[in-house]
């Protein structure tokens, strides 16, 4: 009798060879072989050869159409081994296998699928195709259905809540229903708005972190949220006093948070003492395309790994402990998710849950843990995750929804449809100890649909060029001759104000002044002159006159006018006859510039080609001291 536990089956015979004679004889009882050999050796022939004969068709059509399929996926998409959980993610039911109507195993009847599924060890269970059942079978059986995801043009306008509660005076369980309304949240033009606003306000140095952890202050995400265009996904109201009861744990920032960590992880900002200051590449942004740099920060977020998203799953206990050396690298979750929203439809709406079903039924999962024992929730000693390895579990749903939520969403690659955190379905995560203490897993659990944008098909490589929408604005201004700039409708809004600030003097309560001094120096700094430009059209109730369009024609041509080249040294020569002579010898000249009658200019880049021509004109520079 074989005990190995290979990990294929190249025949019937070595599958049958792991069942025991009883199970044989079931097997044997499902065929139309009159013979009945009763040693073990016999039975395995009688099965194996009738199955590798023209009695194998006849089985297979015998299946029903589920069976059919089971049979069907593991013999074109699973290397021969059936997936309960893959194969119920795609059809949304197992086929039926077993007769349970005995608790005992030994009692149950043989099932149809256990003549073409077999074990790979004595106590192992029977779900491979054999090699050359498989030869056999693929001689007839279609391939299986393409995996689809099912997409649609409007989100979910409303989602049904149940809720259970306790009667006391009935002594009784309560359920009730309701229909709450889907808050539906376009992120692309916004997104775009919001990285400029979030750039003008770290170049003012208002954005402080932990020079720990990196995460922003508190503080710092109040100062941020009113600067985002529709403020965060969540407001006030939808925080515990004015949703549920009084000790219902609160929501927390979304938007803000992401901000803060994408500018750092997409190298726009460092940490400067306990303030963010802009990079040169961030100095650059201010005044380049949203889209591109957007682009460049997605790719680079997909390999930073100083933010786990994971973390931001406050509930789930563990991740800097013990834990911590048993989960994955970020950088290949986010590569999973990212190669499955590449299968969504550009401008379409998909369910969360169906793309977690298509990423379980194309095997296209992620593991966030090897040994989820090692987080828990509420204590350590209790609540511990036990139960949440396999292909997909609440930590892949934890990580998945912060994924797309917090960072996707709010850098305009998707657009997201979704509910608070205390209607959302608590699933899986119900079953655990300490989980009826929490209000949600996540405050990320409501999201419940999203939409893929024209940047987020840029920015994954799905389209080679983005055209941005015109910027919108509710505001209105109106520019006059002497350069006044007077608010005559809607309130600007916290980032409008911030961009009158940087390019503007104020003047009054509702009044502002274009500054020749003040948009040069916001020039200066990166800001992008055409950007305050465009929104000065946009939100004019009238033409610009045309003493503004000469200003900002003035301001531009001043603003290039000089080019920064780079740092230099400044070289006396002893006289001025030695001062034309290198600046005009063949090996020198074009590394120097002449300033002055004995003075000469090098640029740092070319400092060491200048003191080569030099040594070969028979002189040498001293190396500075300083």
């Amino acid at each position: 009798m074989a005990t190995s536990t290979p990990t294929y089956l190249k025949t019937v015979k070595e599958g049958l060879n792991f069942h025991t004679v009883d199970e044989i004889k079931k097997l044997l009882g499902l065929l139309p072989i009159q013979d009945k050999p009763t040693r073990k050796a016999e039975l395995v022939d009688a099965v194996a050869n009738y199955l590798l004969g023209p009695g194998l068709k006849i089985q297979w059509q015998d299946l029903d159409e589920l069976q059919q399929a089971a049979v069907a996926e593991a013999l074109y998409r699973t290397g021969g081994r059936h997936q309960a959980e893959q194969f119920k993610a795609k059809y949304g039911a197992l086929p039926q296998w077993h007769d349970r109507s005995s608790m005992y195993s030994y009692k149950r009847p043989a099932a149809k699928l256990d003549l073409f599924f077999y074990p790979t060890g004595n106590y192992a269970v029977s779900n491979l195709l054999p090699e050359d059942l498989r030869l056999k079978l693929s001689a007839f059986v279609p391939e299986p259905k393409a995996l689809t995801l099912p997409s649609a043009e409007q989100p979910p306008q409303t989602f049904r809540v149940e809720r259970r509660s306790f009667d006391y005076e009935k002594r009784q369980s309560v359920e009730t229903a309701e229909e709450v309304p889907v808050v539906c949240c376009p992120m692309e033009q916004v997104a775009q708005q919001d990285l400029l606003a979030v750039l003008r306000l770290i170049h003012l140095g208002k954005v402080s972190v932990s020079d720990k952890t990196l995460m922003p202050s508190k503080a710092t995400l109040n100062t941020i949220a009113p600067l985002l265009q529709g403020g965060d996904y969540y407001s006030e109201a939808d925080e515990p006093d004015n949703h549920g009861p009084i000790g219902h744990d609160p929501i927390g920032t979304i938007k803000p948070f992401a901000w803060a960590m994408l500018v750092q992880g997409g190298g726009l900002a460092s940490l400067d003492g306990k303030k963010l200051q802009l990079t040169k590449a961030g100095q650059k942004a201010m005044g380049a395309a949203p889209a591109k740099t957007i682009q460049a920060i997605w790719k680079k977020w997909l390999k930073t790994t100083f933010l786990d998203e994971l973390r931001r799953v406050e509930s789930i206990k563990g991740q800097t402990g013990k834990a911590k050396r048993s989960l994955t690298a970020v950088s290949g979750r986010r590569a999973q998710i990212v190669e499955a929203l590449g299968h969504c439809p550009v401008g379409e709406w998909v369910t969360y849950d169906d793309l977690k079903r298509h990423m379980i039924g194309s095997g296209q999962t992620f593991e966030v843990s090897r040994n989820p024992e090692n987080l828990y929730i509420s204590e350590p000693g209790y609540g511990y995750l036990y139960e949440a390895g396999g292909s997909w579990s609440i930590l892949q749903d934890a990580y998945m929804r912060c994924f797309l939520f917090e960072y996707a969403a709010t850098l305009g690659l998707l657009d997201v449809a979704y509910i608070t955190p205390y209607d959302a379905p608590r699933g899986d995560f119900d079953s655990f100890w300490g989980a009826d203490d929490l209000s949600f897993l996540s405050r990320y659990d409501g999201l419940l649909a999203f939409r893929l944008t024209p940047l987020g098909a840029f920015c994954f490589g799905l389209s080679d060029a983005y055209t941005a929408a015109p910027i919108t604005t509710e505001s209105t201004l109106r520019v006059l001759p002497n350069l006044d700039v007077v608010m005559t409708g809607a309130p600007l809004n916290p980032a409008e104000l911030l961009m009158m600030e940087t390019f503007t003097r104020q003047t009054g309560d509702a009044v502002w002044k274009l500054d020749r001094e003040v948009a040069l120096k916001a020039a200066e700094a990166g800001h992008s002159l055409q950007e305050f430009y465009d929104f000065l059209t946009q939100v004019s109730a009238e033409a610009l006159p045309k003493t503004v369009e000469q200003f900002f024609a003035d301001c531009r041509s001043r603003s290039q006018s000089l080019q920064d080249q780079g740092m230099a040294r400044l070289i006396e020569c002893a006289d001025a006859t030695l001062a034309a002579q290198i600046a005009h010898d063949s090996r020198t000249k074009k590394y120097c510039q002449l300033a002055g009658e004995r003075h000469l200019v090098v640029l740092l880049d070319q400092e060491t080609r200048f003191r080569n021509g030099l040594r070969k004109l028979g002189y040498s520079l001293p190396m500075s001291k300083g």
